[in-house]
């Protein structure tokens, strides 16, 4: 197997089971084998953890930026902090997620990540874009900018798309003029048609969910919910994401957006299969309370430990990381273990398509690794078999 590297004394997360007493062994920057630690070949060099966690690498799908930086801006500096940040906290794939803005600029982003993902770089590896707007309901904007909100019948989507080829996932509101049109045209590109930001009705969405829309992007959040017509009740876009087994989910896991009982909730209907967790991370993460941040045209603050409008009306998207929401999810939602760190690992990586080669310890796959301390803070981090984190002295 060559330059080999075993990896002994933890506890590994695979995505059914926790395993003890064996070694993970990775060669040539993937995965090749579980073994008993008298099977580990004599050539591997072994690496104790400690009694620490070995887990996949996170992958965040619906990360906006980090450290006063977003995808939103295409310059090497924001591209550079936001994933060796991401990296150093064991994310080691993510998706880079625009917000509204002007379409021009979209487009240059979109440009930019294309160019980016042709090299090899040191931090998170970039698995492509997910744009998030422009094609929102103005009475849903949350935190997106109202003044580049627009409906996807004007065209604009072409000069998106371009990037076809990179676009993982596009959302928008299922009851906007040409959102049917738009749901067919992204199945057919192989990109994961995803609703938010609307305040569609069911009786809207299930005919775009009948032509492709498949995922629902941080649930509770900016997305509507039962009203009345008269005696009748109307389902929204919340009840057909918790009833729909046709969909994937999200939901943001910082203790700030939803209470841990809407996310058992949405756990009890989806499951760790179908839920994932994302960070919906600002370049508001890793910047302290009272820090001013901006996404798209808006500026916000850091406030009680989450991106907040000044005037306390809305969330501004989190300014927590992936691996910190794990422990929310395991302590205070009552998740085990093994199905939180699907939930921001492989599920993610199945939504996206990418689950062949990331999201679990599986002999094939990519060795992207995150070895977590009891916490959840890191002690080492690999990407394809590389060490790009260690909080211990490098032998």
């Amino acid at each position: 197997m060559g330059d080999s590297v075993a990896l002994t004394n933890g506890t590994i997360v695979l995505p059914d089971r926790l395993v003890n007493d064996q070694a993970l062994v990775v060669a040539d920057g993937v995965i090749v084998d579980l073994v008993e630690i008298a099977q580990i070949p004599p050539t591997a060099k072994q690496i104790d953890v400690g009694g620490r966690l070995i887990a996949p690498g996170l992958v965040d799908i619906h990360i906006h930026g980090a450290r006063g930086h977003t995808f939103n801006e295409p310059t090497a500096e924001a591209f550079t902090r936001i994933t060796q940040t991401t990296a150093a906290n064991g994310i080691t794939s993510l998706l880079a997620t625009t917000a509204t803005d002007d379409i021009e600029n979209l487009v240059s982003c979109l440009d930019f990540t294309a160019k980016w993902m042709q090299e090899a770089r040191s931090g998170s590896t970039i698995l492509g874009a997910h744009v998030e707007g422009p094609y929102f309901n103005v009475r849903q904007a949350g935190a997106q900018d109202p003044a580049h909100i627009r409906n996807p019948d004007d065209g604009t989507p072409a000069l998106l798309l371009t990037h076809h080829s990179i676009i993982r996932i596009l959302t928008f509101a299922p009851e906007l003029p040409g959102a049917k049109a738009l749901t067919e045209q992204l199945k057919a590109l192989g990109i994961v048609a995803a609703a938010g930001h609307s305040n569609a009705k069911e009786e809207e969405v299930l005919p775009l969910i009948d032509r492709g829309l498949s995922h629902m992007i941080h649930m509770w959040s900016a997305q509507s919910t039962t009203v009345r017509e008269g005696p009748w009740r109307k389902p929204g876009l919340l009840e057909v994401s918790l009833t729909d087994e046709r969909l994937t989910g999200e939901i943001i896991a910082d203790g700030k957006h939803l209470p841990p009982t809407l996310m058992k909730l949405a756990y009890k209907c989806l499951g760790a299969e179908r839920l994932c967790a994302v960070s919906d991370a600002t370049s508001g993460a890793g910047l302290p309370d009272g820090s001013r941040f901006r996404m798209g045209g808006l500026e916000y603050e850091v406030h009680d430990g989450v991106g907040m409008l000044f005037d306390r009306t809305a969330f501004a998207g989190s300014t927590t990381l992936l691996n910190q929401m794990l422990p929310i999810l395991i302590n205070d939602v009552g998740i085990p273990l093994v199905a939180a760190v699907r939930m921001a690992s492989l599920t993610p990586a199945q939504v996206i398509g990418m689950a062949k080669r990331k999201g679990s310890l599986e002999v094939g796959k990519d060795a992207d690794i995150a070895i977590f301390n009891a916490d959840f803070t890191t002690w080492q981090v690999y990407i394809a078999g590389q060490r790009v984190l260690s909080t211990e002295p490098v032998s």
